[in-house]
């Protein structure tokens, strides 16, 4: 079983592919963030809105939790323009509702879309 401690197994894909990093903070509440793990698991998730992450193009997404902070990492093929499918999906079906639904758990405004709260990060560091 992959963890923490193990490793987490990478996809590989036939195309060039490109990586975007995002953070986020949770409230600082053990509680909430338990329920937050807990709507995002295999058997909790919404399968609509894994449909449209990956109707906007997005190979892959993972996210990571310490703490109260969240790490997100998004797999895209070389031609995806961030902006324009973050567009496309807010007005996918359903995906306000899922903003909602998790904007309890958020340290962010909860109006916000999610390309408003979860914040890109720059990279500042690789294996050269």
């Amino acid at each position: 079983m992959e963890n923490s401690h193990t490793g987490y197994r990478s996809k590989q894909y036939t195309i060039a592919t490109k990586r975007y990093c995002q953070t986020l903070d949770l409230k600082d509440d053990p509680e909430l963030i338990a329920e937050y793990k807990k709507r995002h698991s295999e058997a909790e998730h919404w399968p609509v809105i894994n449909e449209g992450i990956r109707e906007v193009g997005i190979l892959e997404m993972e996210i990571y939790l310490l703490e109260n902070r969240l790490f997100m990492i998004v797999e895209t093929p070389l031609d995806f323009e961030w902006d324009s499918a973050f567009k496309k999906l807010a007005a996918l079906p359903e995906q306000q509702e899922w903003e909602e639904y998790m904007s309890v758990f958020q340290a962010a405004d909860p109006a916000a879309s999610s390309s408003e709260k979860w914040q890109l990060m720059e990279r500042i560091f690789r294996l050269y």
